[in-house]
């Protein structure tokens, strides 16, 4: 732009001054005309026989002579012939598209399938993609293929299996999808699956089928426990008769073994008496602590008691009865004579 300025600037220089009636106006404005003329075409010409490829993309150029080359030009600042050589800028980048397919499973149910892919074109491959599918190739052969191949993959599957192996579902569909893009020279970078919807009806009723199982494992869990109790029960209750059984034979065998079961009760009674805070006054009958004579004699019908009305006469060692107070207080337990 700035050589056309600089040249515009030159000719204007070289036109004749002159008045509005001096001879050589005409000649002047005519010259000046041609030189604009000059110009223009050249800036025309030059301008339209160079073009930029930018980053990301592929042009495949097209002559008046032999049609569509084979020739793939890369990025950067091109130079072509004008009028004669046309250069079509194509996108190589990676792009995403959503397919939505309606298809149905193994065991006849109705899967609605949404699927994502990306694709790009082969470069080198550019001409004969050109040439015969034309720039928006993806919208003439992808919907179709996708389709095609959703349908074959999806009726290899239980309506189940299409979520417990999902991952093979998409290895599979992209296998597939794969090789039939690379018919046309599309490359396929990745396939996932971004939507997976059933029926309603088959939802509720695998619904209605999980919440079977559920009732059953719990009525089979409440069986089990009633079985279990049933057997802690029988065992129970055998063990309490062997150990019944046990102690009749131990007393039958050993007249002191009974003594021995009194001297631990009375033990347990009075470690448990011992740790209260508090000052009481108990019979030693009672509670068993009477470990001098197998026999208590019963409370006198006269006095019901000693003096101070405490507990009842026991009898004590050499046979002579008398009256007793057992005092405890905290840990300690001491017999009062009245």
């Amino acid at each position: 732009m700035n050589q056309a300025r600089e040249a515009f600037q030159r000719a204007a220089k070289q036109l004749p001054k002159g008045g509005p009636g001096g001879g050589g106006g005409g000649s002047a404005i005519v010259g000046m005309a041609q030189s604009l003329g000059i110009l223009g075409a050249v800036g025309y010409t030059g301008y339209h026989s160079v073009y930029t490829v930018e980053g990301g993309h592929r042009a495949v150029v097209w002559n008046r002579w032999s049609g569509l080359t084979d020739k793939v030009e890369g990025e950067g600042l091109k130079f072509r012939i004008p009028f004669w050589e046309y250069p079509h800028i194509c996108d190589i980048r990676t792009r995403p598209r959503n397919v939505q397919s309606l298809t149905g499973s193994k065991d006849l149910q109705m899967v609605n399938i949404t699927l994502r892919i990306l694709t790009k074109p082969q470069p080198l491959e550019l001409p004969e993609i050109f040439r015969k599918l034309g720039p928006n190739f993806d919208d003439k052969v992808l919907p179709s293929i996708v389709n095609e191949v959703l349908k074959a993959v999806v009726a290899k599957f239980n309506a189940s299996d299409l979520i417990e192996k999902r991952e093979e579902v998409s290895a599979n569909i992209r296998e597939q999808l794969a090789a039939r893009a690379a018919l046309f020279h599309i490359q396929l970078d990745d396939v996932s699956i971004t939507h997976l919807n059933f029926s309603r009806e088959y939802s509720a009723a695998v619904e209605a089928k999980q919440v079977a199982q559920q009732d059953s494992e719990k009525a089979k869990f409440i069986v089990d426990k009633a079985l279990q109790e049933k057997k802690s029960i029988v065992i129970r209750a055998e063990g309490e008769a062997q150990s019944a059984r046990l102690i009749s034979a131990a007393i039958k065998d050993d007249p002191g073994f009974l003594q021995m079961r009194r001297i631990a009760a009375a033990k347990e009674i009075a470690e448990t008496v011992s740790q209260s805070t508090n000052k009481v006054y108990l019979s030693a009958d009672t509670l068993l602590l009477n470990l001098l004579d197998d026999t208590s004699a019963p409370p006198s019908k006269k006095g019901g008691g000693n003096k101070r009305g405490g507990p009842p006469r026991v009898s004590a060692a050499g046979g002579q009865g008398r009256w007793v107070n057992w005092t405890l207080k905290g840990a300690a337990a001491t017999p009062a004579n009245d």
